[in-house]
């Protein structure tokens, strides 16, 4: 079984290019490069230490397409996917070797509120809404500036 499964941030912005499709579709096909945390303990004892792995993604299709839409230098995103290797011969005749993951799924990591706040993406504990904020209907009425993380708009 191949399956990867990653949480990170993009290191940039996706670099995005269209190909042809075999139906004579335009294919997108989106690259970008995660930075994925990575902590290991010290030996004598210390303090635990963390450095960053940054893994080389690829995304194609309607994924490729919402990368260039919605992925940004900075966003954190969960990815699941699979490792694919390969290899090139260079300019200079020596060969490559390559790794990257080809991108399955992916999906928002954060809320945009967590993302543009200057607290780093941690959580952020919102007040519960007073029960006469309900309509008559029994409906919540929803505050201004909260419809923005919304999933959906109504």
């Amino acid at each position: 079984m191949n399956k990867v499964i990653l949480m990170g941030r993009l290191t940039r912005d996706p670099d995005v290019r269209y190909s042809n499709s075999q139906n004579g579709d335009q294919l997108a096909i989106a690259r970008y490069t995660l930075a994925v945390d990575r902590r290991f303990a010290r030996r004598n004892g210390g303090d635990d230490q963390q450095t960053a792995d940054f893994i080389s993604c690829v995304a194609f299709g309607r994924q490729g397409e919402f990368a260039e839409k919605y992925l940004k230098q900075g966003t954190k995103i969960a990815v699941t996917g699979r490792i694919q290797t390969g290899s090139y011969t260079n300019k200079e005749g020596q060969k490559v070797y390559t790794t990257e993951v080809v991108v399955e799924e992916q999906e928002f990591a954060e809320s945009k509120a967590n993302a543009d706040s200057s607290q780093g993406g941690g959580y952020i504990p919102q007040s519960a809404p007073s029960a006469s904020s309900a309509s008559a209907e029994g409906f919540m009425n929803i505050p201004e500036g909260v419809n923005d993380d919304l999933p959906f708009k109504g």
